[in-house]
């Protein structure tokens, strides 16, 4: 008989609210010292993080802001990924205090997508443009692990005129080693999972039943994700149920322990606010609502804290807190987004009712992109990276001076250019036209520039998904 393995809290409460009393008054010199490392593209450790978050005057967290935009200059570029959420089913046996899915809540309407309206919904999305879908499901007996594993399958397997989704994310419950295995069989790329709150007190009070209660089990979800060999995982925080500062520190805490143990950090960070949700009172007013100016301040904090972590900025975020987080170090949105299982495909005037929280930012994906490529962002839908294995520890080549201009900025100058193709309004079209004339133009590499060029010719001739 197999031995359980004791499980260690490497959230040590203590420590991090050590760190975070011990740093109250930052210095200007010593917030400049931090930054400067996180600009030579280390990792800041749990003090200096604690240091970049007590900074409060003014000219001290613009400092901060200046120092993530520079970051995110010098990594990423101008880049901004782009995916929409597809809800499979709600479905949920936790009682999740915050959320609309919560098993006790009657004012939610239940639905699980068969597999021929999710073939439907998929062709929504890619009619639409997408390329790059993160999966969302309950936490329910009826998607395990070959349940998830069948519907990515099925998106993968839909082909709608020129387009069709490459890249399948998913967020869903905890699964054991073996049952990873069966979903990274599937071709998934990450595997996110929230821990909600890094708090164990505050988890407790929040997740009263259900298989989520176990804080331990989830905090080591994704190790187990990567022992099964999935090297791309996600995690995140649900700002409002504990203070913003804390959760900060956990996220920080976390990508340590994957770092220690896998020799790698997380893919991605997200770092979601509460959101209204029908039927749940505690949404309406958060215990520790997290201001605009704040949100700001945290998102600048963990781009500098992990520099070579993607950050996703959700559509949970109202439009002109978009574009202003949008410029402090996020990598990836998503955009045109529904959350009502099974709206994409219907004027369902009901979806909300089907929905996990509400959103702040509706517009359609061709308006999102339009506004982007108007501000001097190139969007891209590439998933090349992930397809040529450059996932996992090879992430870590963005530290190659040159990677993003060798692949990242050619590859998201082709899937725009397909979006402009095959999706795109007349007015994005112009819009984006010159965006992609202009970024053809910064390039400096005369054999890159000259077979981007061709992969162009190619795509205007009518073939699709070309990559460096």
């Amino acid at each position: 008989m197999a031995v359980k393995t004791e499980l260690k809290n490497f959230i040590d409460v203590e420590e991090i609210q050590s760190h975070l009393e011990n740093t109250k008054k930052p210095d200007l010199k010593k917030i400049e010292a931090i930054i400067q490392r996180s600009l030579d593209k280390n990792r800041l450790e749990p003090e200096e993080v604690a240091t970049l978050l007590n900074a409060k005057a003014p000219e001290v967290r613009e400092r901060i802001f200046e120092g993530a935009r520079e970051l995110k200059r010098k990594i990423y570029g101008n880049r901004i990924v782009l995916f929409a959420p597809l809800y499979i089913g709600n479905k949920c046996i936790n009682d999740c205090v915050y959320c609309g899915f919560r098993s006790s809540n009657r004012a939610v309407l239940r639905k699980t997508l068969s597999m021929n309206e999710l073939e439907t919904e998929v062709k929504a999305l890619v009619s639409r443009g997408h390329k790059r879908l993160i999966l969302v499901y309950g936490e329910h007996p009826l998607y395990n692990a070959d349940f998830i594993a069948a519907t990515v399958r099925k998106v993968y397997s839909v082909k709608e005129g020129n387009g069709e989704i490459r890249r399948v994310n998913i967020n869903a419950a905890p699964l054991d080693v073996d049952d990873y295995k069966k979903v990274k069989e599937a071709g998934i790329g990450t595997y996110q999972i929230f821990q909600e709150t890094y708090h164990p007190e505050t988890y407790k009070k929040m997740h009263p039943r259900g298989p989520k209660s176990d804080f331990l089990y989830r905090l080591y979800g994704l190790d187990r994700a990567m022992e099964a060999g999935i090297d791309d995982v996600g995690i995140g925080a649900l700002f409002g149920l504990y203070d913003w500062k804390f959760e900060v520190m956990g996220l920080l805490y976390h990508t340590i322990h994957l770092e220690e143990r896998f020799g790698v950090g997380p893919h991605t960070i997200s770092f979601p606010r509460i959101e209204p949700a029908i039927g749940t009172p505690i949404t309406e007013q958060p215990p520790y609502r997290v201001s605009d100016d704040d949100f700001k301040h945290l998102v600048a904090v963990i781009r500098l804290a992990v520099p070579y972590t993607g950050m996703i900025l959700t559509a949970r975020e109202p439009i002109e807190v978009r574009r202003e987080v949008l410029k402090l170090g996020v990598s990836q949105i998503d955009a045109g987004s529904n959350i009502g299982v099974g709206a994409y495909s219907t004027e369902d005037k009901e979806a909300y009712k089907k929905s996990q929280f509400s959103l702040g930012d509706t517009r359609p994906l061709d308006v999102v992109i339009r506004e982007l490529a108007e501000d001097g962002y190139i969007p891209s839908f590439c998933t090349a990276c992930y397809r040529l294995g450059r996932t996992g520890e090879h992430f870590m080549e963005f530290a190659i001076p040159g990677f993003v201009k060798r692949f990242c900025q050619p590859n998201a100058i082709l899937t725009f250019s397909e979006y402009l193709n095959d999706y795109a309004s007349p007015e994005t079209r112009e819009a984006g036209l010159r965006r992609v004339q202009e970024e053809i133009n910064s390039i400096d590499n005369p054999e890159i520039k000259k077979t981007l060029l061709k992969y162009r010719e190619r795509l205007d001739n009518g073939e699709r998904d070309l990559y460096f």
